[in-house]
C-alpha cells in the first residue's frame, strides 16, 4: 500500500513516526509537509502545492491547519488516491461543517474519506463523529490501516494469583503511538489500578487532542481519547476482577 502523510507541525510528525516505525515492509510511507501558514480564503490551491507528489493509495492529513484540508482534494487528484484519512483531534484544525464538505468533495471525485473524531475511534469498518453516532465506511485501504493503527486494541495477560497484569501489547495501536506506551507501562500493574493507571499514562504520553471542550461530546478530545483506552484496559481485566461485597453493621437502637 502506498501511503502518503500531510503534516505540518509537531502533531503530525508524532504520528507519520510511530506509523513509519511500525508499518508492514509492503507498505511506502511517504512525508509531505505542508506550509504553516494559509489564507482565510484559498484561491488558487496550486499556489500551495509542490510541482509534483508521489502516486498514493490512502492519504493521511495529520495536519494542523485548515487550510490543508481545502487541499486535500487536489492532493488526491495529483496522487490518484482512492481515499482520505483526515484526523480530527482538534476542532480549530478541522471543523466539523469542513470535515463534512470534504467528504463531499471527496464522494464527488469517487475518492472515500473519513474524518475520525478522535483519530482513535477508527477501526476497519467505522468511526466516531460524535458520543452517541459512528460512521460506516467500506474501503480497502483504509481498512488495512485501521487493522494496525486507530482505536486501541490490547493483548493483556493476568496474573491471577498475583493480582496484578503479567504482560501488555497491542494488536491495534493508537495511531500516535499513545497505546503502545501505555502498554509497555502496565506489567506488574494491580488489576485494582490498572484502568485508572492507563489513563494517567495515556495523559503523561501525552495525548496531543484537544484539551478545549468539544461540543459533539461535551468534553475534551484528550479525555474522551483517555476513555477509549481506559475502556480497552477495562474489559481485559473485568473478568478477572473479584466482586467485593459490603456488609452493612447492625443498626444501632
Amino acid at each position: 500500500m502506498r501511503i502518503l502523510a500531510v503534516i505540518n507541525g509537531d502533531y503530525g510528525r508524532r504520528h507519520i513516526d510511530n506509523v513509519q516505525a511500525h508499518a508492514p515492509d509492503n507498505w511506502q510511507v511517504e512525508v509531505w509537509e505542508a506550509p504553516a501558514v494559509f489564507p482565510l480564503v484559498i484561491d488558487y490551491p496550486e499556489d500551495f502545492l509542490p510541482e509534483s507528489l508521489p502516486p498514493t493509495d490512502l492519504i493521511l492529513s495529520f495536519a494542523e491547519h485548515r487550510g490543508v484540508a481545502e487541499l486535500l482534494p487536489d492532493i488526491a487528484a495529483m496522487t490518484g488516491a482512492t481515499a482520505v484519512l483526515a484526523a480530527v483531534d482538534n476542532e480549530a484544525w478541522l471543523p466539523r461543517g469542513l470535515a463534512r464538505q470534504l467528504r463531499g468533495w471527496l464522494a464527488d471525485m469517487n475518492v472515500t474519506c473519513v474524518t475520525p473524531k478522535p483519530l482513535c475511534s477508527l477501526t476497519e469498518h467505522d468511526y466516531g463523529l460524535t458520543r452517541r453516532q459512528r460512521q460506516s465506511y467500506d474501503d480497502p485501504h483504509i481498512a488495512e490501516f485501521a487493522r494496525l493503527f486507530g482505536q486501541p486494541k490490547l493483548r493483556v495477560e493476568v496474573d491471577e494469583k498475583a493480582g496484578v497484569i503479567a504482560s501488555a501489547g497491542v494488536e491495534r495501536d493508537a495511531v500516535c503511538g499513545c497505546a503502545r506506551f501505555v502498554a509497555e507501562k502496565l506489567a506488574g500493574v494491580a488489576l485494582d489500578d490498572a484502568v485508572e493507571q492507563a489513563g494517567l499514562l495515556h495523559h503523561h504520553y501525552p495525548c496531543l487532542a484537544s484539551m478545549g471542550i468539544d461540543s459533539d461530546f461535551a468534553d475534551t478530545l484528550m479525555h474522551v481519547s483517555g476513555n477509549v483506552l481506559r475502556d480497552e484496559v477495562a474489559a481485559h481485566i473485568k473478568p478477572h476482577l473479584q466482586a467485593r461485597y459490603i456488609t452493612p453493621g447492625k443498626r444501632s437502637e
